[in-house]
């Protein structure tokens, strides 16, 4: 896979990075269901044996839990890859609750046991998971710049900003990346996020390409209707009817363009959020070492103008 400078960084990174939301287990509010730890410890290092050089987590995905996989994945490798995750989502052990903080020490203690949980000695993409609560967005930024001065981080980003918020936040230190949601039913970066990140030379890897599953291919009606009690996802109006219906129908219009290439639904999405010039990476997520080299081939698929424009055309026709 051709690499990608990401932003202002000295970082090279692949079109698609190993996503470990879903790994963390079921145990929490935006939990996938049941997760084995061995299925999980396989994806990650599948995809890193395909040339994958990038894991993003949050220590939030499964409270801790995603970080320890990702940790114990990763330490014995020859060749390893850059680790990216977030803070500023915490949670009470007690009752499992989380809240969030961008409180200065907050956000210390939070990266002092990311580091612990990644078995690491500095994380290489240190983001802002939400920018909440707002009125604290600069003193979380300014931690963040302390942490990348003395060494614990290399990179600092944020995740979920807006623009202006990316302003103030650059008046304190640079951004590193920002991380939004993106893809073809989710496509509102297009408008300012993204021309503003390409102007600015702000990097951008981009979560949910596959919108949680729903454009792998692999989803069905049937399935969708039995989510276990645990999966978020039974919330998600992308996955109810009207739009469950029309999201099957542009799942096999994406089927037909990605035949000619040998390409599978889920890698024709997540190339369509690639074609951007201002996205230099992919976040895709996998439960095991099959679904991951189901993907792979959206690294090096590029769409021409032709499928761009027929998807465009069919999405304009969908339910809002």
């Amino acid at each position: 896979m051709q690499k990608r400078e990401l932003g202002n960084t000295d970082m090279l990174i692949t079109p698609i990075g190993f996503g470990s939301w879903a790994i963390g287990g079921a145990d929490w509010a935006y939990g996938w269901g049941a997760q084995n730890d061995g299925d999980a410890i396989a994806a990650i290092q599948r995809a890193v044996e395909l040339g994958v050089n990038w894991i993003d987590t949050a220590a939030v995905y499964g409270l801790g839990h995603s970080e320890e996989l990702v940790g114990r994945a990763v330490v014995g490798l020859k060749h390893k890859p850059y680790i990216f995750t977030k803070c500023s989502m915490v949670w009470d052990n007690a009752t499992r609750q989380v809240g969030n903080s961008l409180k200065a020490d907050s956000i210390r203690r939070e990266c002092e046991e990311s580091l612990k949980r990644l078995q690491v000695d500095a994380i290489d993409l240190y983001q802002i998971h939400w920018p909440n609560p707002e009125s604290d967005i600069e003193e979380g930024w300014t931690e963040m710049a302390r942490l990348r001065e003395e060494g614990l981080v290399r990179h600092i980003g944020v995740s979920n900003f807006s623009v202006a918020q990316l302003k103030l936040v650059m008046a304190i230190a640079p951004v590193a990346s920002v991380q939004p949601p993106y893809s073809m039913l989710r496509p509102a970066a297009d408008v300012e996020l993204l021309p503003f990140c390409m102007d600015h030379n702000i990097g951008v890897i981009v979560y949910s390409p596959m919108l949680s599953g729903m454009l792998t291919g692999a989803m069905t009606r049937e399935r969708a209707a039995h989510f276990s009690s645990d999966d978020w996802r039974r919330q998600n109006k992308e996955f109810q009817e009207p739009h469950l219906s029309a999201n099957l129908e542009l799942v096999e219009l994406l089927k037909r363009i990605g035949a000619p290439h040998k390409c599978s639904a889920g890698e024709v999405a997540i190339a369509w959020t690639l074609r951007n010039q201002a996205v230099n990476g992919a976040i895709v997520g996998g439960r095991n070492a099959a679904q991951v080299e189901g993907i792979i081939g959206a690294g090096e698929l590029r769409l021409s103008s032709e499928e761009i424009e027929l998807i465009g055309r069919h999405i304009a026709g969908m339910p809002s």
